[in-house]
Parts: C-alpha cells; structure tokens; sequence
C-alpha cells in the first residue's frame, strides 16, 4: 500500500491539511500526519494531534505534501533536518507535493530549478526559481503542486490519481460534481 506523509508545522493551513488527508483516505490510501511535534497549532488556532513527530522515518513514505500557511512554510523553511529529507526524498523520486505558500519551502531546498509549478497568488513574483503557471495542479515529474485553499480538493483527488486509488468514485461519494463546476476528469 501506498504511504503519504503530510507534513504539520506551526502555523499550517487547517483547511488544506485536513482536507488533503480526508481525501485520501477515503480513497484507501494510508495518510500520516507528520508535525514537527506532537501536537501543532494551525494559522487558525486549531490544534492537531499528530500520528507522528518528523524524523527519518519519512524516508518511508511514498509522497510528502506540504500544506501553505505562512507560519507553517516559514517553519519548514528554516528546518534543515526537514529540507535535508525532502532532498533525499527527491533523489529517490518519490512524489514531493505543495501547495499555496509550500512551495517557496521548495525554493529553499532548490527543487524548483528548471520546474514548472504554481502557487498561491502573488508567489509568481516571490519565488525566483523554475517557470511559474496559473494552473490548479502542476504536475512536473515527481513534483506536484497546487495554488490554494480553494484547490486542495483539485489537488487531493490528483494525488490520489498518482497514487493508483480512484478520485472518480471518491468525487461521487463527496458530490463534487454538485457543489463545483467541474468534469469527471478535473
């Protein structure tokens, strides 16, 4: 079975973690929340109790997903045991996703260099590496990304397709298609 780690720093987005995590595990994938300790505080002042504290053992895991948050991002950014392990993550071309401000922490790993991706609006100028795109979800080989709280379902439902579950059947049991204008495909 397949293995993904969201990654929980101080300040996290609460929507998009929690959203990212129930999607994918209602499609029967095994999804860890990963904090930086035990217990995290969110950009929101919700706390989550988390499955795991962040250490090797995220080597494991077949994808990595930052959630934004400033606060968060900023954490991961300046975490050079979590910057050393996306590293190897990526040169062992496992799936390292982000999204909204998550992939500036992509930047300071320098693993948007000669990468198409997106992000959060306004980051096309604060991010200097790789060639920004307006898309929802950017695939660009084993890195994904996605632009904000208003596409983690988008992006959710994209990992799961990466990952070999169904997005189609979990879409229809969410009623996706009746809340967002969208096709079977998106």
């Amino acid at each position: 079975m397949k293995k993904v780690a969201v990654i929980i720093a101080p300040g996290f987005e609460e929507g998009e973690a929690l959203t990212i995590v129930d999607i994918l595990r209602r499609g029967h994938i095994q999804c860890d929340t990963i904090g930086f300790d035990q217990n995290v505080q969110g950009g929101h002042e919700i706390v989550l109790r988390c499955d795991s504290v962040l250490d090797e053992s995220l080597l494991d895991y077949d994808m990595v997903v930052l959630p934004g948050g400033y606060g968060g991002v900023e954490a991961m950014k300046e975490n050079k045991q979590f910057l050393s392990l996306l590293h190897r993550m990526n040169n062992d071309r496992k799936y390292i996703c982000a999204m909204c401000a998550a992939p500036a922490a992509l930047e300071k790993a320098n693993l948007l260099i000669n990468k198409k991706f997106t992000a959060y609006q306004g980051y096309e100028n604060k991010i200097k590496q790789g060639v920004f795109l307006q898309d929802k979800v950017v695939i660009d080989d084993n890195l994904v990304t996605s632009r904000g709280p208003a596409t983690c379902y988008a992006f959710a439902y994209k990992l799961l397709d990466l990952l070999g579950g169904d997005s189609l059947a979990v879409k229809k049991r969410m009623v996706y298609f009746n809340a967002f204008d969208v096709k079977e495909d998106e």
